[in-house]
């Protein structure tokens, strides 16, 4: 079989205007609490684009922390390649693809860093590894080897031991919407597209979208 005949026909569900949440962030609640709920694995796993000064696009996979009225929020290094895009143009892209719900979110907004009273409280909510690994990378900067890591690693644990503290360059991002697209999956490729778009006075209007 070819790339090219590889295929699913969708048909689990549908979505209508009159079912959705008058606004995105309580219906983008409910379909998590139900992606939790179908133990979809890796569902806090979204990609996030951004584009830096020159306009050249990269994506990759983060994982949110935090979602609420203010936005999505996630932690990284601020150094990394992802982190210095954002520095260049605080406007960036999110995708949540829950394949075994036949759904997808798509989330566009402007970008804020996180206070540090919460970048201390998650850091150090975090596993011990992970606070030690964020202190011996380098994110996104190229090293001579594995074993280049690993001693760098080994010279954080010999330093800090098990009470590392959190890099200035370590913290969160929170993506505030701008649009919020519920994709479901239908038959034929006839899917439900539900955009949400903020308005100038805080409201959001909903628009279906054909696929």
């Amino acid at each position: 079989m070819s790339i090219a005949h590889l295929r699913k026909d969708y048909q689990l569900a549908s979505l209508s205007e009159t079912d959705v949440a008058a606004e995105p962030i309580a219906q983008f609640a409910t379909w998590f609490e139900q992606a939790m709920k179908a133990e979809v694995p890796e569902l806090n796993a979204m990609s996030l684009s951004t584009v830096n000064s020159a306009g050249k696009p990269s994506s990759r996979i983060v994982l949110i922390k935090e979602f609420d009225q203010r936005g999505f929020s996630w932690f990284t290094n601020y150094d990394s390649r992802k982190g210095l895009e954002l520095e260049q143009n605080p406007h960036a892209a999110l995708l949540f693809f829950w394949s075994a719900l036949e759904r997808q979110v798509r989330i566009e907004g402007k970008i804020e860093k996180i206070s540090v009273e919460e970048n201390d409280t998650y850091f150090h909510s975090r596993p011990v590894g992970s606070r030690q690994s964020a202190l011996a990378s380098a994110q996104s900067q190229a090293i001579a080897s594995r074993a280049a890591l690993e001693q760098k690693l080994a010279e954080v644990v010999e330093k800090y031991g098990e009470q590392p503290p959190r890099p200035e360059h370590w913290g969160g991002y929170r993506l505030v919407p701008e649009m919020i697209e519920f994709w479901q999956g239908r038959a034929s490729r006839l899917h439900d597209r539900i955009v949400y778009t903020k308005q100038a006075d805080g409201s959001w209007s909903i628009q279906r979208l054909q696929p």
